[in-house]
């Protein structure tokens, strides 16, 4: 039901085990755009891809089990989302692209730099969820990811929870930014209120911690240019757990902190983080 209110915008790449779903948009060096937890690629659509259509050819891709894109068979490590993203836009002919993720899309993009060696141009990272953090996540993601959560707490929640109660919990998120007029819609309130998504988001983020925890050993040895762009209010991910400790371990990393921004920079501060690609793209040497 889900995806019959909601259109795609994009096209579908086929792959052994399921379709991603990617959106294209403009033209020139690539640039792969990697949404986070619980979102899709219409989180890009919204208002970035067009900033940069005129100097890039963006995809925005849904990773797998959000959005359009197939499950993949459920919950991945980023490493492993990492491989099925970089196969995907292998058919869309990318080369040497420049990656941007955003929050748990950081982790991805980072997963795929270590894996994909010298085929990524740079990364922009937009509060990243790059290293293992102290304590335990919230009492949510803990009973959702739980048995009663999954069998009873999250199909509840998909078929009754009413769209102001998410539009509440979106606030949070932006806070202390505010949600930009006609967000909620774009994204699509009935793709990420579906069960399915609800469920496959709450499992991979309480598996992320170990998965940083054994990439962050690798990050030193990473010599591409990395902006990383964090907003210094941001109560989601922690700019001294994550960017912070990125920018002083990897010599290549340069971190712009956002003086009173949170969780959602490239809606906040949009033309700050067109300006983060384009640094990266010219770090790279990528002609415009």
């Amino acid at each position: 039901m889900a995806k019959a209110q909601t259109a795609p915008e994009g096209g579908f790449i086929d792959l052994p085990g399921g379709r991603i779903h990617a959106i294209v948009m403009g033209q020139g060096p690539d640039l792969v755009m990697i949404h986070g937890a619980n979102g899709n690629a219409r989180d890009f659509s919204f208002d970035l891809m067009a900033r940069m259509a005129d100097e890039f050819r963006v995809i925005a891709l849904d990773r797998p089990g959000f959005g359009f894109s197939d499950d993949f068979g459920g919950p991945q490590s980023p490493l492993a989302q990492a491989d099925i993203l970089r196969a995907a836009v292998q058919r869309l002919d990318v080369r040497d692209p420049v990656l941007m993720g955003h929050s748990y899309g950081g982790a991805v993009a980072l997963a795929w730099a270590l894996r994909g060696g010298d085929d990524v141009a740079g990364l922009t990272l937009l509060a990243p969820v790059s290293h293992p953090w102290p304590g335990n996540l919230g009492l949510w993601y803990r009973l959702s990811n739980s048995a009663l959560g999954r069998a009873v707490l999250l199909p509840a929640i998909a078929r009754l929870a009413p769209q102001a109660a998410v539009e509440r919990a979106l606030e949070g998120v932006f806070a202390p930014d505010p949600v930009p007029e006609g967000y909620l819609d774009h994204l699509g309130f009935d793709l990420t209120m579906r069960a399915s998504q609800l469920s496959l988001n709450a499992a991979q983020v309480n598996a992320l911690r170990p998965h940083v925890a054994a990439m962050a050993p690798g990050y030193p040895a990473l010599t591409l240019p990395i902006e990383v762009v964090h907003g210094t209010r941001d109560k989601t991910v922690g700019l001294s757990i994550h960017s912070e400790l990125l920018a002083q371990e990897v010599a290549t990393a340069r971190l712009t902190r956002l003086d009173g921004v949170g969780h959602m920079p490239h809606h906040s501060r949009p033309e700050q983080i067109a300006d983060a690609i384009r640094r990266t793209a010219a770090r790279a040497g990528l002609a415009r």
